[in-house]
Protein backbone atom coordinates (compact mmCIF):
# COMPACT_ATOMS: atom_id res chain seq x y z
CA UNK A 1 0.00 0.00 0.00
CA UNK A 2 1.11 3.74 -0.96
CA UNK A 3 2.82 5.54 2.07
CA UNK A 4 0.27 8.04 3.33
CA UNK A 5 1.94 11.69 2.86
CA UNK A 6 2.16 13.34 6.01
CA UNK A 7 -0.60 16.48 6.92
CA UNK A 8 -0.53 19.20 9.61
CA UNK A 9 -2.60 16.51 11.30
CA UNK A 10 0.40 14.73 12.02
CA UNK A 11 3.02 17.29 13.41
CA UNK A 12 4.51 17.19 16.81
CA UNK A 13 2.99 19.81 19.20
CA UNK A 14 6.23 20.34 20.73
CA UNK A 15 9.57 20.36 20.55
CA UNK A 16 13.42 19.93 21.69
CA UNK A 17 15.31 23.59 21.57
CA UNK A 18 17.97 25.26 22.31
CA UNK A 19 16.92 28.76 24.23
CA UNK A 20 19.08 31.33 25.66
CA UNK A 21 17.34 33.75 27.86
CA UNK A 22 19.68 35.83 29.24
CA UNK A 23 23.41 36.27 29.09
CA UNK A 24 25.10 32.80 30.62
CA UNK A 25 21.96 31.06 30.84
CA UNK A 26 21.27 28.80 27.84
CA UNK A 27 18.76 26.56 28.20
CA UNK A 28 17.74 22.84 26.51
CA UNK A 29 13.48 22.99 26.99
CA UNK A 30 10.84 21.89 25.10
CA UNK A 31 8.75 24.18 23.17
CA UNK A 32 5.40 24.29 20.65
CA UNK A 33 6.35 23.77 17.20
CA UNK A 34 4.31 26.99 15.30
CA UNK A 35 2.25 25.84 13.47
CA UNK A 36 2.56 26.15 9.75
CA UNK A 37 1.26 29.02 7.46
CA UNK A 38 0.19 27.45 3.73
CA UNK A 39 3.39 28.40 2.43
CA UNK A 40 5.34 26.99 4.79
CA UNK A 41 7.15 23.94 5.66
CA UNK A 42 7.42 21.38 9.13
CA UNK A 43 11.43 20.19 9.06
CA UNK A 44 12.94 17.12 10.82
CA UNK A 45 16.15 19.30 11.92
CA UNK A 46 19.48 17.22 11.78
CA UNK A 47 22.34 19.39 12.47
CA UNK A 48 22.95 22.41 13.54
CA UNK A 49 26.02 24.39 13.46
CA UNK A 50 26.77 26.86 16.53
CA UNK A 51 28.27 30.14 15.09
CA UNK A 52 30.11 33.11 16.44
CA UNK A 53 26.69 35.14 17.36
CA UNK A 54 25.43 32.30 19.46
CA UNK A 55 28.21 32.45 21.62
CA UNK A 56 28.29 36.12 21.55
CA UNK A 57 24.28 35.81 22.38
CA UNK A 58 25.18 33.35 25.24
CA UNK A 59 27.62 34.66 26.83
CA UNK A 60 26.94 38.60 26.49
CA UNK A 61 23.46 38.89 25.53
CA UNK A 62 24.10 40.19 22.87
CA UNK A 63 25.79 39.81 19.55
CA UNK A 64 27.04 43.65 18.47
CA UNK A 65 24.08 45.94 18.10
CA UNK A 66 21.41 43.10 18.47
CA UNK A 67 20.64 43.17 21.73
CA UNK A 68 18.84 40.14 23.85
CA UNK A 69 15.26 41.63 24.90
CA UNK A 70 13.65 38.14 25.54
CA UNK A 71 13.93 34.57 25.36
CA UNK A 72 15.39 33.48 21.78
CA UNK A 73 15.98 30.05 19.94
CA UNK A 74 19.48 29.89 18.71
CA UNK A 75 20.73 29.14 15.41
CA UNK A 76 21.22 29.67 11.88
CA UNK A 77 23.26 27.02 10.14
CA UNK A 78 21.47 24.29 9.90
CA UNK A 79 20.56 20.62 7.38
CA UNK A 80 17.34 18.70 8.08
CA UNK A 81 14.77 16.52 6.46
CA UNK A 82 10.86 17.63 4.93
CA UNK A 83 9.03 16.02 7.52
CA UNK A 84 5.08 17.97 6.10
CA UNK A 85 5.04 19.94 2.84
CA UNK A 86 3.62 23.45 2.60
CA UNK A 87 -0.17 23.19 2.14
CA UNK A 88 0.04 25.16 -0.75
CA UNK A 89 2.28 22.91 -2.72
CA UNK A 90 5.34 25.35 -2.50
CA UNK A 91 8.52 24.16 -1.40
CA UNK A 92 9.70 20.26 -1.53
CA UNK A 93 7.57 17.21 -0.79
CA UNK A 94 7.96 15.47 2.50
CA UNK A 95 10.95 13.58 3.14
CA UNK A 96 13.41 15.61 0.67
CA UNK A 97 16.76 16.68 2.30
CA UNK A 98 17.36 20.10 2.89
CA UNK A 99 19.05 23.77 3.81
CA UNK A 100 17.96 26.88 4.42
CA UNK A 101 18.69 30.21 3.96
CA UNK A 102 17.92 32.35 6.76
CA UNK A 103 17.40 35.68 5.88
CA UNK A 104 14.18 37.65 4.99
CA UNK A 105 15.23 40.76 3.14
CA UNK A 106 13.21 43.70 3.46
CA UNK A 107 13.21 47.29 2.93
CA UNK A 108 12.32 50.68 5.04
CA UNK A 109 12.37 54.05 3.53
CA UNK A 110 16.71 53.87 3.53
CA UNK A 111 17.92 52.84 0.01
CA UNK A 112 20.20 49.72 -1.13
CA UNK A 113 20.97 48.08 -4.68
CA UNK A 114 17.62 46.13 -5.73
CA UNK A 115 20.55 43.28 -6.44
CA UNK A 116 21.89 43.32 -2.84
CA UNK A 117 19.23 42.20 -0.80
CA UNK A 118 21.68 40.77 2.25
CA UNK A 119 22.39 44.58 2.71
CA UNK A 120 18.33 45.75 2.98
CA UNK A 121 17.61 47.52 6.29
CA UNK A 122 14.77 45.76 6.90
CA UNK A 123 16.32 42.33 6.63
CA UNK A 124 15.79 39.75 9.58
CA UNK A 125 17.87 36.25 9.84
CA UNK A 126 16.73 33.57 11.93
CA UNK A 127 18.58 33.09 15.59
CA UNK A 128 18.70 37.27 15.60
CA UNK A 129 17.81 39.68 17.89
CA UNK A 130 18.36 42.50 16.01
CA UNK A 131 14.63 43.50 15.70
CA UNK A 132 11.53 42.92 18.32
CA UNK A 133 10.05 39.87 18.46
CA UNK A 134 13.20 38.24 18.36
CA UNK A 135 13.89 36.17 15.20
CA UNK A 136 13.90 32.61 16.56
CA UNK A 137 16.64 30.12 15.34
CA UNK A 138 16.84 26.99 14.27
CA UNK A 139 17.77 24.95 17.14
CA UNK A 140 14.79 22.63 17.42
CA UNK A 141 13.85 19.22 16.45
CA UNK A 142 11.16 20.14 14.50
CA UNK A 143 11.37 23.38 12.68
CA UNK A 144 8.07 25.11 10.58
CA UNK A 145 9.72 27.40 8.26
CA UNK A 146 8.98 29.26 5.02
CA UNK A 147 9.24 27.07 1.50
CA UNK A 148 11.12 30.41 0.75
CA UNK A 149 14.03 29.72 2.86
CA UNK A 150 14.44 25.75 1.78
CA UNK A 151 17.42 24.39 -0.41
CA UNK A 152 16.79 20.47 -1.52
CA UNK A 153 20.23 19.06 -1.44
CA UNK A 154 21.88 16.69 -4.43
CA UNK A 155 21.30 13.23 -3.17
CA UNK A 156 24.99 12.56 -2.93
CA UNK A 157 25.33 15.70 -0.29
CA UNK A 158 25.35 14.37 3.19
CA UNK A 159 23.31 16.49 5.91
CA UNK A 160 26.35 16.45 8.44
CA UNK A 161 28.27 18.63 5.68
CA UNK A 162 24.87 20.41 4.69
CA UNK A 163 24.58 22.13 7.79
CA UNK A 164 27.57 24.23 6.76
CA UNK A 165 26.33 25.80 3.83
CA UNK A 166 25.23 28.79 5.51
CA UNK A 167 28.96 29.84 6.92
CA UNK A 168 29.89 28.47 3.64
CA UNK A 169 27.98 31.25 1.76
CA UNK A 170 28.96 34.13 3.82
CA UNK A 171 32.72 33.16 3.15
CA UNK A 172 31.73 31.99 -0.85
CA UNK A 173 30.23 35.83 -0.91
CA UNK A 174 33.57 37.36 0.95
CA UNK A 175 35.59 36.20 -1.60
CA UNK A 176 33.75 37.33 -4.29
CA UNK A 177 33.56 40.60 -3.37
CA UNK A 178 37.02 40.34 -3.21
CA UNK A 179 37.24 40.60 -6.92
CA UNK A 180 39.36 38.49 -9.14
CA UNK A 181 40.96 35.80 -7.51
CA UNK A 182 42.80 33.25 -9.98
CA UNK A 183 46.30 33.45 -10.13
CA UNK A 184 46.05 36.12 -7.24
CA UNK A 185 47.94 35.66 -3.51
CA UNK A 186 45.81 36.39 -1.12
CA UNK A 187 45.92 36.77 3.00
CA UNK A 188 43.32 35.59 5.63
CA UNK A 189 43.20 37.22 9.00
CA UNK A 190 41.38 34.89 11.50
CA UNK A 191 41.07 31.40 11.13
CA UNK A 192 38.19 30.78 13.04
CA UNK A 193 35.20 28.64 10.92
CA UNK A 194 34.46 31.47 8.53
CA UNK A 195 38.18 31.96 8.28
CA UNK A 196 38.95 28.01 7.36
CA UNK A 197 36.08 28.38 4.30
CA UNK A 198 37.07 31.71 3.05
CA UNK A 199 40.22 29.16 2.59
CA UNK A 200 38.36 26.68 1.17
CA UNK A 201 36.75 28.76 -1.14
CA UNK A 202 39.88 30.62 -2.19
CA UNK A 203 41.39 27.65 -2.82
CA UNK A 204 38.97 26.71 -4.76
CA UNK A 205 38.48 29.60 -6.90
CA UNK A 206 41.99 29.40 -8.04
CA UNK A 207 43.92 31.58 -5.61
CA UNK A 208 47.74 30.94 -6.08
CA UNK A 209 48.96 31.20 -2.63
CA UNK A 210 47.37 31.70 0.54
CA UNK A 211 48.66 32.46 3.64
CA UNK A 212 46.19 32.37 6.99
CA UNK A 213 46.56 34.10 10.46
CA UNK A 214 45.61 33.75 13.96
CA UNK A 215 46.68 34.13 17.12
CA UNK A 216 46.20 29.80 17.97
CA UNK A 217 47.75 27.02 16.62
CA UNK A 218 45.08 24.61 16.61
CA UNK A 219 42.72 26.78 13.65
CA UNK A 220 46.04 27.08 11.82
CA UNK A 221 46.43 23.58 11.74
CA UNK A 222 42.79 23.30 10.46
CA UNK A 223 43.53 26.41 7.89
CA UNK A 224 46.92 24.16 6.52
CA UNK A 225 44.51 21.16 6.14
CA UNK A 226 41.69 23.24 3.81
CA UNK A 227 44.30 24.74 1.38
CA UNK A 228 46.32 27.18 2.78
CA UNK A 229 50.05 27.62 1.58
CA UNK A 230 51.34 28.92 4.87
CA UNK A 231 50.57 29.92 8.14
CA UNK A 232 51.94 32.81 10.31
CA UNK A 233 50.62 33.36 14.50
CA UNK A 234 49.29 36.71 14.06
CA UNK A 235 51.92 38.11 16.39
CA UNK A 236 54.45 37.92 14.21
CA UNK A 237 53.67 41.23 12.69
CA UNK A 238 56.68 41.01 10.09
CA UNK A 239 55.98 38.25 8.85
CA UNK A 240 52.50 39.58 7.81
CA UNK A 241 53.69 42.70 6.62
CA UNK A 242 55.91 40.82 4.51
CA UNK A 243 53.39 38.58 2.64
CA UNK A 244 52.14 41.72 0.56
CA UNK A 245 48.91 39.85 -0.41
CA UNK A 246 47.10 40.92 -4.01
CA UNK A 247 43.54 40.24 -1.78
CA UNK A 248 42.89 39.95 2.36
CA UNK A 249 40.31 38.84 3.63
CA UNK A 250 40.04 39.86 7.17
CA UNK A 251 37.62 37.20 9.63
CA UNK A 252 39.01 38.31 12.82
CA UNK A 253 36.11 40.95 13.78
CA UNK A 254 38.80 42.82 15.97
CA UNK A 255 40.65 46.06 15.28
CA UNK A 256 43.91 44.02 15.55
CA UNK A 257 42.59 41.90 12.57
CA UNK A 258 42.25 44.56 10.34
CA UNK A 259 45.09 46.87 10.98
CA UNK A 260 47.06 43.30 10.01
CA UNK A 261 45.01 42.93 6.97
CA UNK A 262 46.15 46.63 6.03
CA UNK A 263 49.44 45.98 6.78
CA UNK A 264 50.06 42.92 5.03
CA UNK A 265 48.01 44.17 1.81
CA UNK A 266 50.41 45.04 -1.32
CA UNK A 267 50.14 48.54 -2.52
CA UNK A 268 46.93 49.09 -4.76
CA UNK A 269 45.31 45.14 -3.28
CA UNK A 270 41.83 44.92 -1.61
CA UNK A 271 41.12 44.19 1.88
CA UNK A 272 37.70 42.05 2.47
CA UNK A 273 36.01 43.00 5.90
CA UNK A 274 34.26 40.05 6.90
CA UNK A 275 34.86 39.99 10.83
CA UNK A 276 32.03 42.17 12.41
CA UNK A 277 33.50 44.50 14.49
CA UNK A 278 32.12 46.17 17.84
CA UNK A 279 30.51 49.55 17.17
CA UNK A 280 31.86 52.64 17.41
CA UNK A 281 35.22 54.17 16.75
CA UNK A 282 38.00 51.65 15.56
CA UNK A 283 41.91 52.30 15.95
CA UNK A 284 43.28 50.97 12.89
CA UNK A 285 45.89 52.93 10.51
CA UNK A 286 43.42 54.06 7.24
CA UNK A 287 46.70 56.69 6.39
CA UNK A 288 48.41 53.64 5.32
CA UNK A 289 45.29 52.06 3.71
CA UNK A 290 45.42 55.78 1.88
CA UNK A 291 48.74 55.76 1.02
CA UNK A 292 48.88 52.12 -0.25
CA UNK A 293 45.42 52.91 -2.38
CA UNK A 294 43.95 50.08 -0.57
CA UNK A 295 40.32 49.06 -1.75
CA UNK A 296 38.58 48.63 1.34
CA UNK A 297 35.65 46.29 0.78
CA UNK A 298 32.64 45.57 3.58
CA UNK A 299 31.22 41.92 3.49
CA UNK A 300 27.80 41.10 4.98
CA UNK A 301 26.44 37.77 5.17
CA UNK A 302 24.84 36.57 1.61
CA UNK A 303 22.65 36.43 -1.55
CA UNK A 304 22.07 33.44 -3.48
CA UNK A 305 25.43 32.09 -3.26
CA UNK A 306 23.87 29.12 -1.09
CA UNK A 307 23.08 27.96 -4.28
CA UNK A 308 26.42 27.32 -5.74
CA UNK A 309 27.70 26.17 -2.43
CA UNK A 310 25.38 23.87 -2.23
CA UNK A 311 26.71 22.24 -5.52
CA UNK A 312 30.53 23.18 -4.51
CA UNK A 313 29.55 20.76 -1.42
CA UNK A 314 28.00 18.13 -3.30
CA UNK A 315 30.63 17.71 -6.16
CA UNK A 316 33.67 17.77 -3.86
CA UNK A 317 34.84 20.63 -5.16
CA UNK A 318 34.65 22.67 -2.06
CA UNK A 319 36.34 20.40 0.62
CA UNK A 320 34.86 21.73 4.25
CA UNK A 321 35.50 18.43 5.84
CA UNK A 322 38.69 18.97 8.56
CA UNK A 323 36.45 22.30 9.99
CA UNK A 324 33.96 20.28 11.63
CA UNK A 325 36.16 19.33 14.75
CA UNK A 326 33.19 17.97 17.43
CA UNK A 327 29.48 16.97 17.21
CA UNK A 328 27.08 16.95 20.57
CA UNK A 329 23.68 15.63 20.97
CA UNK A 330 20.79 18.36 21.03
CA UNK A 331 20.99 17.70 24.73
CA UNK A 332 24.20 18.07 25.51
CA UNK A 333 23.97 22.05 24.01
CA UNK A 334 25.86 23.53 26.79
CA UNK A 335 28.59 21.43 26.79
CA UNK A 336 29.13 22.20 23.21
CA UNK A 337 28.75 25.87 23.77
CA UNK A 338 31.92 25.00 25.92
CA UNK A 339 33.42 23.38 23.19
CA UNK A 340 32.60 26.46 20.21
CA UNK A 341 34.23 29.13 22.65
CA UNK A 342 37.70 27.64 23.06
CA UNK A 343 39.53 28.65 19.60
CA UNK A 344 42.48 26.44 20.95
CA UNK A 345 40.62 23.14 20.58
CA UNK A 346 37.43 23.38 18.20
CA UNK A 347 36.29 24.79 14.89
CA UNK A 348 33.13 24.19 13.41
CA UNK A 349 30.78 22.41 16.45
CA UNK A 350 27.51 20.81 15.83
CA UNK A 351 24.64 20.13 17.35
CA UNK A 352 22.79 16.71 16.61
CA UNK A 353 19.19 16.81 16.84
Amino acid sequence: MPTKEPTHADMPNSALAVVVHAAGDLRVEKVDVAVPKPDEAVLDIAYGGICGSDLHYWQHGAAGESILRAPMRLGHEASGTVLIAAADGSGPAAGTPVTIHPATPGGDSARYPADRPNISPGCTYLGSAARFPHSDGTFIEHLTVPTRMLRALPGNLDLRTAALAEPASVAWHAVARAGEVTGRTALVVGAGPIGTLVVAVLKRAGAAHITAVDLQDYPLSIARRIGADQVINAKDTDAISATEADITIECSGHHTGLASAIHGTARGGRVVMVGLLPTGDQPVPISLAITRELDLVGSFRFNDEIDQVVGALADGSLAVEPIITAEYDATEALAAFEKARDATASSKVLLRF
